[in-house]
């Protein structure tokens, strides 16, 4: 999402009136995106053990079931993106890997910079199954139908909610059993 960090200035002098992207998503997709990282209230360059960190965080959380979410921004220069410049995801797809600034590409099709951003943080959601559903899962086990999950979720968050109510039982075919414990790759334990 683009937003106007400061509406009573129309024409601003510097990047903290302007606009400023913010992206949210699953953690290994967002700091991908990111050259810098908030740290001690601090901007800095975000190091190889930044996104270690991040992915550890991450994992822990996704483990335990939370849906984790991970924020960045990005402030952008009053003297390239002008406030009413028209911006959009339409046509994101076609562009969404284009690193450097493209006039054309911004002028035709909304372009604004997904790469170069600034990491902001994590926030870890606990949403635990609805009370029964295990109960329910069990039922229908019980009476020949298989049950499986379709989610948004990362595959380690939703292993674990998996395995909470009762779809995976066997702990050896669980996701996050055969990376941490088996030592399988991500790809060959979705297999």
């Amino acid at each position: 999402m683009i937003r106007d960090m400061n509406p009573s200035v129309a024409r601003p002098k510097n990047a903290e009136d302007n606009l400023c992207i913010f992206l949210k998503g699953a953690p290994d997709r967002v700091h991908i995106r990111c050259e810098n990282i908030v740290e001690g209230g601090k901007v800095i360059a975000m190091t190889e053990n930044h996104k270690i960190a991040i992915e550890n965080a991450n994992t822990l959380f996704g483990n335990m079931g939370e849906r984790v979410l991970g924020f960045s921004r990005l402030e952008l220069d009053p003297k390239i993106y002008k406030k009413d410049d028209l911006f959009g995801t339409k046509d994101w797809k076609s562009w969404m890997t284009t690193k450097s600034y493209d006039a054309n590409l911004r002028d035709t099709q909304g372009w604004f910079p997904m790469w170069g951003l600034t990491f902001v943080g994590l926030v870890s959601l606990n949403d635990p199954p609805r009370p029964g559903v295990d109960l329910a899962v069990q039922k229908c086990k019980a009476a020949g139908i298989k049950v499986i999950m379709v989610t948004g979720d990362q595959k380690n968050t939703a292993a674990a909610i998996a395995a909470k109510v009762s779809i995976i039982t066997d702990k050896e075919t669980e996701y996050n059993w055969l990376v941490d414990k088996v030592g399988l790759s991500k790809e060959k334990a979705m297999e």
